[in-house]
């Protein structure tokens, strides 16, 4: 027997998004929605639809009188949960994101919204008491060394959309900083969004935090949780409970209620960017959500972007930074090797050894002192990449083309990293040689040689599984790689980076600013000047990343770097779009693409080494890349005619699936 339904009485229509990637389906779809699901369907909640066929997932937009659409409408089939976790600020956001990267609305929303736990969701907390009107006064005397500190925190407490780019000092507590921050824009009635960019960031920053601001009111967010428990702290936000959201990348789409502050910590690390479509990144998304609600913001680092200079030079944002009088009170004296006579003289294998006399003097000093020692690796592992000891050809696997690796002092052959077989007879392609030598030695390695360096010295690794969040104040050398430097109580007496060369002379165009980034990371942890801390670069003292990091100038580094970006044409200077794909299916979506006048087309090329290949696309053919280049006030066009190009090409079914994305993080 079959049911008549009966439509709603009051605005029987509802809007929807179903949640379809496929670009020319990235609009909205009316549907009927019945008397007994009237209630329950509101803007902003989860529901299900029947779509040519088949059940899928969708949110409602909005409810209406009427539609425009001129054939029968169908039912809504189902109202998964009554909860509204759309809001509308999110998905203004959504919108901005995905017409700014020239990407499908349900890509982005995959990452706003977190999938749904019905237990959760029905376990409802009891609602939080109501912030008392009374807080205790929050101690900001640590800005004060900031030119224009103390005058960002009073715009903070004011309600004033006050936007800076801070440059921490060395030895600075930036977690405590950005937690009293974070208090003061609470004490105020506004929320707080903290992204950083792992969770051992997360953890040092709420520790600080609960400090500052009732424990109760701070959540944190990152993939490490479990969908669970992640839904759970989410919703938490979503209701209004929590005040200040720390966390990773994806947090910065959580709804956070009366948004009064976005933060950002070291915005140029690598896993800030999203690697699924459309590929945002997190500080672009902060920076559209703090235009978006008219709220302050704040990005710090111990060094500095292109892109953040960019905001600076814009008037976007204002310089936070210390006198240089400040900075040479905090700062360690920074060592490079000479290339003068006199230097080879007095040390003539310097640029050649590894650790050259003024590195295994300083460390011996600092230990000697009974302070820790870092040495700063730029690769994990024993013997991260192998070459033939005769041509110098870099070993790859026969199978995936892959480096070759050698996990271990008695491991009994190489190991591909892409793909993991063994390769136990190792053989060059090239010249038929089966003589290997080490390309990059990795941080178990170092650890092996620093341990016979320095005999009855406790040698700590920290990196990859084994990541180590603080060592003692005792004799002991710390082996890392950048990003996982253990804090040191007290500070380190000295920090060795070794390996320069891996990082500068890699074919990238951040690798400058990358590198002094890691390093400034590395020599931020050292004791002053005035208390005995050295860094020792192993670095020709004339690089231009070397002299930035003696003189510990960062925001200079990023001015020249964004000078030189914008004489060349690259990024943040100009946008640029990354298409890669089959030749024949990239040419199409370029020609279907109407370009701005300003556009120029770049390639093809090879797709760079180390890019994933873009999902769909068949394994037989080669993959290429086309850049388009426009001025920046061309970006948005630049990303509609991109955006409306790839529907019309996804609607005909003619082509192989491309990949679009708007100013990668690695162009090539």
């Amino acid at each position: 027997m079959t049911t008549t339904r009966q439509a709603a009485e009051h605005e029987p229509v509802a809007r929807v998004l179903p949640m379809l990637s496929v670009p020319h389906l990235d609009r909205e779809f009316d549907y009927l929605v019945s008397a007994e699901q009237s209630d329950d369907v509101q803007p902003g909640v989860r529901v299900r639809v029947r779509f040519h066929g088949r059940l899928v997932d969708a949110f409602v937009l909005e409810r209406r009188s009427d539609t425009d659409h001129v054939g029968k409408l169908g039912w809504l089939d189902k109202v998964v949960s009554a909860e509204r976790v759309l809001t509308h600020e999110v998905l203004r956001l959504v919108d901005a994101v995905a017409a700014r990267y020239a990407g499908t609305r349900a890509d982005v929303l995959r990452l706003a919204v977190p999938p749904r736990h019905a237990n959760v969701e029905k376990k409802a907390p009891s609602p939080l008491e109501p912030l008392p009107s009374a807080t205790e006064p929050i101690d900001i005397s640590g800005w004060s060394v900031y030119s224009g500190g103390a005058q960002f925190m009073a715009a903070l407490a004011d309600l004033r959309a006050a936007r800076a780019v801070w440059q921490a000092l060395p030895r600075e507590s930036w977690a405590l900083r950005m937690a009293e921050a974070a208090a003061v824009t609470v004490n105020s009635g506004r929320g707080v969004l903290a992204v950083v960019p792992d969770q051992r960031d997360v953890d040092r920053l709420r520790a600080a935090a609960v400090s500052t601001v009732d424990e109760s009111r701070v959540v944190a967010l990152s993939a490490g949780l479990g969908p669970a428990e992640r839904y759970r702290r989410w919703l938490s936000v979503l209701r209004g409970d929590a005040r200040l959201v720390i966390g990773t990348r994806s947090a910065v789409f959580a709804p956070v209620a009366k948004l009064g502050l976005v933060m950002m910590w070291d915005d140029g690390d690598d896993s800030l960017a999203e690697p699924r479509a459309p590929y945002p990144h997190a500080r672009e998304v902060a920076m559209l959500r703090a235009h978006q609600v008219r709220c302050a913001a704040l990005i710090g680092g111990y060094a500095r972007t292109a892109e953040a200079q960019a905001l600076v030079r814009s008037g976007w944002a204002h310089d936070l930074a210390a006198p240089r009088q400040a900075l040479r009170l905090r700062a360690p004296r920074v060592v490079a090797l000479e290339d003068s006579a006199f230097a080879q003289e007095r040390d003539p294998a310097a640029r050649s050894a590894r650790l050259p006399s003024v590195a295994l003097d300083a460390a011996r000093a600092a230990l000697a002192g009974g302070a820790p020692v870092l040495v700063q690796v730029p690769r994990r592992g024993y013997v991260p990449a192998l070459a033939c000891g005769r041509c110098r050809a870099v070993a790859r696997c026969r199978h995936c083309t892959g480096p070759l690796s050698l996990p271990g002092r008695d491991a009994p052959g190489a190991v591909c990293r892409w793909c993991g077989r063994d390769e136990p007879a190792l053989r060059c392609t090239k010249c038929g040689s089966d003589a290997v030598r080490a390309v990059v030695v990795g941080a178990r390695r170092t650890a092996e040689e620093l341990g016979r360096a320095f005999p009855g010295a406790t040698v700590i690794t920290s990196g990859g599984d084994g990541v180590v969040d603080a060592v003692p104040h005792r004799p002991a050398v710390v082996v890392a790689t950048p990003g996982v430097e253990p804090l040191a109580e007290g500070g380190y007496g000295a920090a060795l980076l070794l390996d320069s060369w891996a990082l500068l002379g890699r074919q990238d165009l951040r690798a400058a600013e990358d590198t002094l980034r890691r390093w400034m990371a590395a020599a931020a942890l050292v004791r002053s000047r005035a208390d005995g801390g050295v860094v020792v670069v192993v670095a020709e003292s004339a690089i231009p990343t070397v002299q930035s990091l003696i003189r510990w100038d960062p925001i200079g580094h990023a001015r020249v770097e964004l000078d030189s970006r914008e004489e060349v044409g690259l990024p943040p200077a100009v946008h640029m779009a990354a298409v890669d794909g089959a030749a024949a299916a990239v040419t199409a979506l370029l020609d279907a693409a109407e370009l701005p006048q300003t556009g120029e087309r770049i390639g093809p090329v090879e797709l760079p080494v180390g890019a994933r290949r873009p999902p769909g696309v068949s394994a037989e053919l080669p993959v290429s890349r086309m850049l388009v280049r426009v001025s920046r006030e061309g970006g948005l066009a630049l990303a509609a005619s991109l955006r409306k190009a790839a529907a019309i090409q996804s609607a005909r079914h003619d082509q192989e699936p491309v990949r679009v994305q708007i100013d990668p993080l690695h162009i090539g």
